[in-house]
């Protein structure tokens, strides 16, 4: 029964996102919230996974989201799942787009879609720095009611703001690329694990 339940909750999922990976992040957790299939900070982990390995991030999340509940079947059909809708859809409309792509209706639909990938894009990152750069059991209302008197790093985990901070200078200022990025941040993690900070 949970194969079937990982094929069609995948397919759903590839069905109703848009935006490519990063806006199928939030509604892979819903899903994965809705099943009690795995924690928030699983959740995180396994997106870091899938952002570090090849491939698109969203059939990676769904491979290792469905191989941890359901093995390596589990893995495969959920996989499927959210592949499924995709080209279903592009093999249906691919003869008609070259001819309606210019339309105006067509074009006003994009537009109208762009904000929406956006929107879906933020709430992910939103996620994973909740779930990457506050400790464990700090939900939104803890963050929002916190005020000066208390201990700002009673929140925050300050070795993963540390490794953010230091990645998006690398990122953003040095244009450093963002393979090497993720070699060194990954090392640095494993150097913080070792000597008690992580």
């Amino acid at each position: 029964m949970i194969y079937l339940e990982l094929l069609i909750t995948f397919f759903k999922i590839g069905l109703f996102c848009f935006g490519g990976g990063y806006g199928m992040i939030p509604i892979i957790e819903r899903e994965i919230v809705a099943h009690n299939w795995l924690t928030s900070q699983e959740f995180v982990n396994i997106i870091s996974i899938s952002e570090m390995t090849p491939g698109p991030i969203a059939i990676n999340t769904a491979t290792f989201v469905g191989y941890k509940i359901g093995g390596i079947p589990g893995g495969m059909l959920a996989t499927v799942g959210v592949v499924l809708p995709s080209l279903i859809l592009i093999l249906g409309i691919s003869h008609f787009l070259s001819k309606f792509q210019h339309h105006p209706i067509i074009k006003d639909a994009i537009y109208g879609i762009r904000p929406i990938v956006l929107a879906l894009i933020i709430q992910a990152a939103i996620f994973v720095a909740k779930n990457t750069l506050f400790r464990e059991g700090i939900n939104i209302k803890t963050i929002l009611n916190f005020n000066t008197s208390g201990h700002f790093l009673e929140i925050i985990n300050p070795a993963t703001l540390a490794i953010t901070v230091i990645s998006l200078i690398m990122l953003l200022v040095f244009k450093i690329h963002p393979i090497l990025v993720i070699l060194a941040a990954g090392a640095a993690g494993v150097v913080l694990h070792y000597i008690g900070v992580l």
